[in-house]
């Protein structure tokens, strides 16, 4: 039971988050698994999440609760945790566009919303100069549950060519210089290495693309 002044998550668990303090490395394990699924090597994307996420712990509840009951205050308060220590982080301090990764439309249809775009938005809400936007990107066809998928490489053909940049993409990313890609959990990076490929072919060469996660599963 939570105390009256105690939101979603009680005093000591929260002490206890197992914090991942992804953003105050310039590369960690989860920055380098995208990379390895991207083409430019040269072109190295950091990438942070709010916490270690298992599937067996409590705090793995926090992502589902979001995802499948409808808890949007609780993934608010989370990705708002997020946002701060990013805000404070110098490598991600200056993302000026958030970009939720898509949900294709029957799914967000039947759900009601985008757990990603709830997070997205949170987060931007702490950046000091940024801005959300949700349809710079758009996934063109319905793919099966990454979480249903056994095995990176399944994941990766499951969504290979799944996303792409909307039409005007390219008109509401203009003047961008750093764009924060965001989902609710990072596992493979099958995901977020297809979104981050479009984002890139919708964007000039100089913008820098990062990414963000609440959950990321080591």
């Amino acid at each position: 039971m939570l105390l009256p002044k105690e939101e979603h998550i009680c005093s000591v668990c929260l002490a206890d988050l197992p914090l991942t303090r992804y953003w105050l490395l310039s590369r960690n394990p989860m920055a380098d698994r995208l990379n390895a699924l991207l083409p430019d090597e040269d072109r190295y994307c950091r990438a942070a999440a709010l916490f270690f996420y298992s599937y067996d712990s409590d705090y793995g509840r926090i992502t589902r609760a979001l995802k499948y009951r409808r808890n949007i205050p609780a993934g608010r308060r989370f990705a708002s945790m997020l946002g701060d220590y990013l805000a404070g982080s110098e490598y991600f301090a200056d993302v000026d566009v958030v970009v939720p990764v898509p949900l294709h439309w029957t799914r967000r249809w039947r759900r009601g919303y985008n757990q990603a775009a709830v997070i997205a938005a949170a987060i931007a809400s702490r950046l000091p100069s940024a801005r959300v936007e949700t349809r710079a990107l758009r996934r063109s066809r319905r793919t099966s549950s990454q979480a249903r998928l056994s095995g990176a490489a399944a994941k990766r053909s499951n969504v290979r060519g799944a996303f792409t940049a909307a039409a005007p993409a390219a008109r509401r990313l203009r003047g961008a210089r750093h764009i924060l890609l965001v989902d609710d959990v990072f596992t493979s990076g099958a995901t977020t290495s297809e979104c981050l490929n479009a984002l890139r072919d919708a964007c000039p060469a100089g913008v820098r693309i990062s990414v963000a996660a609440l959950g990321y599963v080591q």
